[in-house]
C-alpha cells in the first residue's frame, strides 16, 4: 500500500478560514453555534455517527468553510435511513419527506426545510453550486431540521405518551412499524448494548441505575414472552416514573442514550395494557 512520507518537524498550525471571520470571534465560538445540535438519545449507533459527524463538520468549518455545506448533505444520510425505517419503504429521500409530512409524522414547515437540504444536495450533484454554497449559520439551521426530524421520527406517540388507538397496530396513517415490532426490535438492540461501566452502582435521586436497568429488562422480556400480570404492569409504570426522573440528570451521552432506549421500551410495553377507547 502506498503511503505519504512523514513530514519533518511538528505539524502545521491550523489557520482559520477568512470566510468564517464574520461568524464567530474564534474557534471556541463555534461551540455555542452548534450547541443546539443534540443527538437523540435512543438513536442507533449508525444514526448517531452520521449526526455527530455532521455537527463536527460545522464546528470545523471555522478552518474550512466548505465543511458547512458538506455537513448538510451528510446529515441527509441519517434522515433517509430513519425515514425509510419509519415508513417501511425504500424511496428517494424527496418522496420519503413528502410521505412523512402527509402522514403527520413531521410538520409541513419542517418538511419544507428538509427538502431545501435535499435540493442543495441535488444541486451539488448536478454541479450547479459548489461546496461553498452556504456558511456555518445557515448550515446549523438546515442540520437542526434533520436533528429535529430524526427526533420526531424516533419518538412517535407510542414512545412518548401512547394513545390507546395506537396500541393495536400501526400508528394511524403512518405506514410505520407496529408498536409490538418496535418493542422486539429495541429489546434485541438493548440486549447487545453494554451497560455504561462508569454508572455501575450509581444512585441518582434515590434511584439505583443498574437495578432500574435490570428491573425494566426483566419486565420487557416478560411482556414479550407472554405478557405481564397486574403487579408487573404496576411495577413497569413505577419504573417509567423513575426513568422520567433520572434521565434529565444523566450527564453522559452514552448513558443517556442507554436509559432513553430503556424508557422507550418500558412505555411501549406499558402501552399494550392501556384499554382501547370505545
Amino acid at each position: 500500500m502506498d503511503t505519504l512520507p512523514l513530514l519533518p518537524g511538528p505539524p502545521p498550525l491550523l489557520v482559520p478560514d477568512p470566510r468564517a471571520r464574520d461568524v464567530v470571534l474564534d474557534y471556541a465560538g463555534m461551540d455555542a453555534l452548534v450547541a443546539g445540535l443534540v443527538v437523540p438519545g435512543d438513536a442507533s449507533m449508525y444514526v448517531i455517527s452520521v449526526l455527530e459527524t455532521s455537527r463536527e463538520l460545522i464546528r470545523h468549518s471555522y478552518y474550512r468553510y466548505e465543511f458547512a455545506t458538506v455537513a448538510v448533505t451528510h446529515s441527509l444520510v441519517a434522515l433517509e435511513h430513519v425515514l425509510a425505517g419509519r415508513l417501511a419503504v425504500n424511496e428517494p429521500v424527496q418522496d420519503l419527506i413528502g410521505r412523512a409530512a402527509d402522514a403527520g409524522l413531521i410538520p409541513v414547515g419542517l418538511a419544507a426545510e428538509l427538502d431545501r437540504g435535499r435540493a442543495l444536495r441535488d444541486k451539488l450533484t448536478q454541479g450547479t453550486v459548489t461546496s461553498a454554497a452556504l456558511g456555518p449559520v445557515r448550515a446549523v439551521t438546515m442540520v437542526q431540521a434533520v436533528f429535529d426530524a430524526v427526533s420526531l421520527l424516533l419518538h412517535p406517540p407510542a414512545a412518548a405518551g401512547v394513545t390507546a388507538a395506537e396500541t393495536n397496530g400501526v400508528q394511524p396513517g403512518s405506514g410505520g412499524t407496529p408498536p409490538e415490532d418496535q418493542l422486539a426490535r429495541l429489546w434485541e438492540e438493548h440486549r447487545h448494548a453494554p451497560y455504561p461501566d462508569s454508572f455501575r452502582g450509581i444512585d441518582i435521586e434515590g434511584v439505583e441505575l443498574s437495578l432500574l436497568d435490570s428491573d425494566v429488562a426483566g419486565l420487557v422480556q416478560g411482556e414479550l414472552n407472554g405478557g405481564l400480570d397486574d403487579s408487573g404492569i404496576a411495577m413497569l409504570w413505577a419504573c417509567i416514573a423513575d426513568l422520567d426522573k433520572v434521565l434529565p440528570l444523566i450527564n453522559s451521552e452514552y448513558c443517556a442514550r442507554y436509559f432513553a432506549r430503556l424508557r422507550t421500551m418500558a412505555r411501549l410495553a406499558a402501552a399494550r395494557h392501556i384499554p382501547t377507547a370505545t
